[in-house]
This record gives structure tokens, sequence and C-alpha cells, in this order.
């Protein structure tokens, strides 16, 4: 049924996991401009004490985007490794090699993937 599933993705199912596989680089950027204006913005004394006496809605906030981003790509990681074992499009001497890639430099290789091997449809050899 799972190797049905990965031969059979719809244009939807693919769009979605497009998304996803962009989400942490996405997040990441997101992250790093929202901290970066943390050091910029200008704030005054009030603000500054009524931060402090408040809860921290914007840890709150910051902490469930990172987990979410980060149970996301362990289940990216999963999807993708099983993915190259049980696509026929990529050969037998590049499996490895994918999933090598796909550990070390996942929020890179997952993107590439997912337009080589996901995206783009198979092409279909006529016979001549």
């Amino acid at each position: 049924m799972l190797i049905n599933y990965f031969k059979n993705m719809n244009k939807t199912r693919k769009v979605l996991v497009g998304i996803a596989t962009v989400w942490p680089i996405s997040y990441m950027v997101i992250f790093m401009v929202y901290a970066i204006s943390q050091f910029f913005l200008p704030t005054s004394k009030e603000a500054i004490i009524n931060r402090l006496n408040s809860p921290p809605t914007d840890f709150f906030i910051l902490f469930g985007l990172h987990l979410f981003t980060m149970l996301l790509m362990i289940g990216l990681l999963i999807f993708y490794i099983t993915n190259v074992f049980r696509n026929d499009m990529v050969t037998k001497d590049k499996k490895i090699l994918w999933v090598v890639l796909l550990i070390f430099g996942n929020m890179i290789a997952m993107p590439i993937y997912w337009y080589i091997y996901i995206w783009k449809e198979p092409e279909i050899n006529v016979g001549k």
C-alpha cells in the first residue's frame, strides 16, 4: 500500500509535501528576521517593565513553532528516506548518496529531491 501511495501521488499531495519541505527554510528566515529585529527595535522603559510583568507570549509562540518544525523535519526525513528506497526513478547507485545527503544536508537536499523525484512526472519512454 505504501508503494502505491508514492507512485500515485496526485498534484495536491505533491504540493502539500512541497510546502512542508520548504517550511523549515522559511521558518529559519522568519526566526532570524525576528531575532535580529529585537536588537534594533526601540523600546521604552515602560515596554520593558510590561514585558517583564506579563507572560512571555513571544517565547511560547517561538517554542511552539520550533517544536512543530523539529517534529516536521523528523517526519520529512522519514518520508524522504522511505521514498528514496521505494521510488523507481532513483537509480540504485544513487540511493545511498541521496540518503546521506538527506540526513546531513536535509534543509537543502529535501527541496532538491522533492523537485527532481516527486514534483517532476516520470518520463514515459515510447518505443520507436
